[in-house]
């Protein structure tokens, strides 16, 4: 293994000679939206047409506690698995065909990642061929003790509370990175660049940034690069997937073609999908996409740069293309994102379906009856949370009084708090209303209720000069 580990600052290195083909564009395909999402999707995107790039976006908020506890159980795990098989479906193409792959798939354990993506390689038959690079420096757990002992206290954005505060509970701590380490990697020859918790905006353009040679200060063309993975982090909700407007119009959803970057060096770009692909391209999809998660539009802040959305402007070209250009940026901030996730007690959630005749009314009386056992037993919870599932678990109160000839529902109780024993004991409490309740229960199956640890997001902020010169960069050959 070799790499690069020091500080980021200067200037960013020179474009080297990459995928970006002589029409001057660079295209990139996003093929993953979240862990879990369509497998095949970044096979379609691979086999599928001309592309330079893949990104594929692994992380969510609490993802990396769950990461945490695998590799808890088994160092040698904390990352996307899924990952590694799909690599070695796609490897050989890729490096056929000079495709770079970009994700944050190494979770918690990148380097780990990067091993077995490697061996992948090898199995494939690319050995001697590739390179995967490895970003490291995000994951602060080790260093926690010591950054709040030198008076970073990583409050809680919301609430203000100091990290000291849940220490004892706190079950990962990473801090997003930017582009910079993931251009530093694929400009050191790297064919799949793996980091930890990496934005996802980065994923799509870091590519962008080395193709294009673009200096660190470039505002207006970094936030170009920001608004594009905004668009492309989230798969195919950019190409009619999980679309509100007019969703029954939408086509071909079973094999549906997640969005593809097709990038100019001006910051202008075409969001596009591959011919014959299912799903549609157009200014509704775009729109809702870029609406998804935001905040203040005018200040979407990452660690390279400030990205404007309020200046936004897109034209439908028609044939799944919109282009997007117009886009202003200034400085980012002197902070960098920290995610921290937390134990916060233990849930379980118990269902049983009623059927009509007066299922709502059957269903609410089933769970006035579980409250007063549950009294009785006293046992007191932090929340105590009753749905209608068919009827007021989307919209609750704004759902008013259900109809009586409603056919079904089905009765939704969750409780939480930190006594674990307690919430076990809810859980033998649901069953017996099969025989003890309201007639007509239709749906109970699956076993006694699961109790599941709570883990909540704190979100803080930290100085971007104790994590940079962390950052690291290291090859491994395949």
């Amino acid at each position: 293994m070799t790499g690069t580990r020091g500080s980021l600052a200067g200037t960013a290195p020179a474009a080297a000679p990459g995928n970006a083909s002589a029409r001057g564009t660079v295209r990139i395909a996003s093929g993953q939206g979240f862990w879990g999402d369509d497998l095949e999707a970044p096979v379609r995107q691979v086999e599928g047409g001309d592309i330079d790039y893949l990104m594929l976006d692994y992380l969510a908020e609490v993802t990396m506690s769950i990461m945490r506890k695998q590799r808890a159980r088994d160092p040698r795990a904390g990352y996307a698995r899924d990952f590694v098989s799909l690599m070695e479906r796609i490897f050989p193409a890729c490096v056929e065909r000079g495709i770079g792959v970009v994700t944050n798939a190494g979770g918690v354990n990148p380097a780990g990642c990067a091993q077995a993506v490697a061996q992948a390689g090898r199995r494939a038959g690319t050995a001697g061929r590739a390179r995967v690079g490895v970003v490291t420096g995000d994951d602060l757990m080790d260093r926690l003790d010591e950054l709040l002992a030198a008076g970073h206290p990583l409050a809680n954005m919301e609430t203000g509370e100091p990290l000291r505060a849940i220490r004892d509970r706190v079950l990962s701590a990473n801090v997003y990175l930017g582009a910079v380490p993931i251009v530093t990697a694929l400009e050191s020859g790297a064919t799949v660049v793996v980091t930890g918790r990496s934005t996802d905006t980065a994923l799509t353009y870091a590519p962008m940034v080395r193709e294009f040679g673009w200096p660190r200060d470039a505002w207006d063309l970094l936030a170009s690069g920001v608004v594009a993975g905004h668009i492309n982090e989230c798969g195919a909700q950019a190409s009619g997937g999980n679309c509100s407007a007019e969703w029954w119009t939408i086509p071909g959803l079973a094999r549906v073609g997640f969005p593809i970057v097709e990038a100019g060096a001006d910051g202008t770009f075409v969001v596009t999908k591959h011919p014959g692909s299912g799903g549609v391209v157009n200014l509704r999809t775009v729109k809702e996409q870029i609406l998804y998660e935001m905040g203040d539009p005018a200040t979407y802040v990452t660690p390279d740069v400030t990205a404007d959305f309020t200046t936004i402007r897109l034209e439908e070209e028609g044939g799944d293309r919109v282009r997007v250009h117009g886009i202003r940026g200034r400085p980012p901030t002197s902070f960098l994102k920290v995610s921290v996730a937390h134990a916060a007690g233990y849930k379980a959630v118990g269902t049983l379906v009623y059927a009509w005749p007066d299922a709502a009314a059957k269903a609410r009386a089933a769970a006035r009856i579980l409250r007063e056992r549950l009294d009785r037993l006293g046992l007191a919870f932090e929340r105590v949370l009753v749905e209608l599932v068919g009827w007021d678990s989307t919209h609750g109160h704004l759902a008013g009084d259900p109809p009586p000839d409603l056919p079904e529902v089905q009765l939704r109780v969750g409780v939480r708090g930190d006594d674990r024993r307690g919430v076990e004991r809810f859980t033998r409490e649901v069953a017996p209303l099969v025989l003890t309740g309201p007639p007509s229960v239709t749906g109970f199956a699956g076993g006694r209720p699961r109790v599941q640890e709570i883990v909540a997001y704190w979100p803080a902020l930290i100085d971007r000069t104790v994590v940079e010169p962390h950052i690291g960069v290291d090859l491994v050959e395949v």
